[in-house]
C-alpha cells in the first residue's frame, strides 16, 4: 500500500468515526431528551394523580360533614324531641331511657365518622356498609350490600376512589331518581373486582345532552385515574346501573 492509499484509507476512515461519533452523540441526546420528556410526564401523572386522590377524599369528608349535619337536625333531634315529648307527658321511664339510648347509639356513630382516621381504617367494604346502614336505619332508601367471592386486599387510594365514585352514584339515587331500592355488589373474582350498584328509580336517557352534569362523566375519569373501567346503562322508567371493571 502506498503513501497515497495510506492517506486515503487514513481520511475515510476519520470521516466514518467522525459521523459514528456525531451519530452517537446524536443518539445520546436525543435519548436524553425523551427520558427527560419521559420523566416530566410521569412526574405530572403523579401530582395529577395525588391532586385527584386529594381532591376526592376532600369531597368524601364533605359527604361524611353533610351527612352528619343532616342526622343531628333531623334524626337526633327527633329524638330529643321525643325524649322531652314524653316527660312533659309523664311517659315511663324505661320508654324515655330507650328513646335516650337510641340517641346515644346514633351518637357513637356519628362520632366514629368524625375521626379523621375513620375512613383511612376502613376497607372498601365497610365504609359501603356504613353507608347501606345509614340509609336503612333512616329509612332514605331500602339498601342493599352483597359481597361475592373472597375479599382481597387493593390499595388504600385506588379504594378511595371507587367509594367516592359509588358516593356519587348514591347521591345521584337519592337526589334525582326517586328510587326506593338500591343495591351493591361486591364481586372478587379469580383476577378482577367487579362492582355494580343498581337502583330502580327513574332512569335517563343517555343520549340527551341535559344528563352529561350528573357527573358520569367524572365517574368515567376517575375510574381511568387508577386503570379501572366504569360504565353507566340507564332507562327510563327502569333505574340505573352502574359497572366498575378492576384488574386484580
Amino acid at each position: 500500500m502506498d503513501e497515497k492509499e495510506i492517506q486515503s484509507f487514513l481520511i475515510i476512515s476519520s470521516v466514518v468515526l467522525f459521523i459514528l461519533i456525531i451519530t452517537m452523540i446524536s443518539l445520546f441526546i436525543l435519548f436524553q431528551k425523551r427520558k427527560n420528556a419521559l420523566l416530566l410526564k410521569n412526574e405530572f401523572e403523579k401530582k395529577h394523580f395525588e391532586q385527584e386522590i386529594s381532591k376526592a377524599q376532600i369531597e368524601i369528608r364533605e359527604e361524611t360533614f353533610r351527612n352528619i349535619s343532616w342526622e343531628l337536625h333531623d334524626n337526633i333531634g327527633q329524638l330529643l324531641t321525643l325524649a322531652k315529648i314524653q316527660l312533659q307527658n309523664n311517659s315511663s321511664v324505661d320508654d324515655v331511657k330507650e328513646t335516650l339510648n337510641k340517641c346515644l347509639k346514633e351518637l357513637r356513630d356519628l362520632s366514629k365518622l368524625i375521626s379523621p382516621d375513620a375512613l383511612k381504617n376502613m376497607s372498601l367494604e365497610q365504609a359501603i356498609s356504613g353507608e347501606v346502614n345509614r340509609f336503612n336505619r333512616l329509612n332514605f332508601i331500602e339498601s342493599q350490600l352483597t359481597i361475592k367471592g373472597e375479599e382481597r386486599k387493593i390499595d388504600s387510594k385506588t379504594e378511595i376512589v371507587f367509594f367516592r365514585i359509588l358516593q356519587e352514584f348514591f347521591s345521584n339515587t337519592i337526589k334525582h331518581a326517586k328510587a326506593t331500592h338500591l343495591s351493591i355488589i361486591l364481586n372478587y373474582q379469580k383476577d378482577m373486582l367487579l362492582i355494580t350498584a343498581k337502583d330502580n328509580g327513574l332512569g335517563f336517557d343517555l343520549n340527551k345532552q341535559e344528563h352529561s352534569g350528573l357527573g358520569l362523566t367524572n365517574m368515567k375519569n376517575r375510574a381511568k385515574l387508577v386503570n379501572a373501567h366504569a360504565t353507566i346503562l340507564s332507562e327510563p322508567n327502569i333505574g340505573t346501573k352502574l359497572t366498575i371493571t378492576y384488574k386484580l
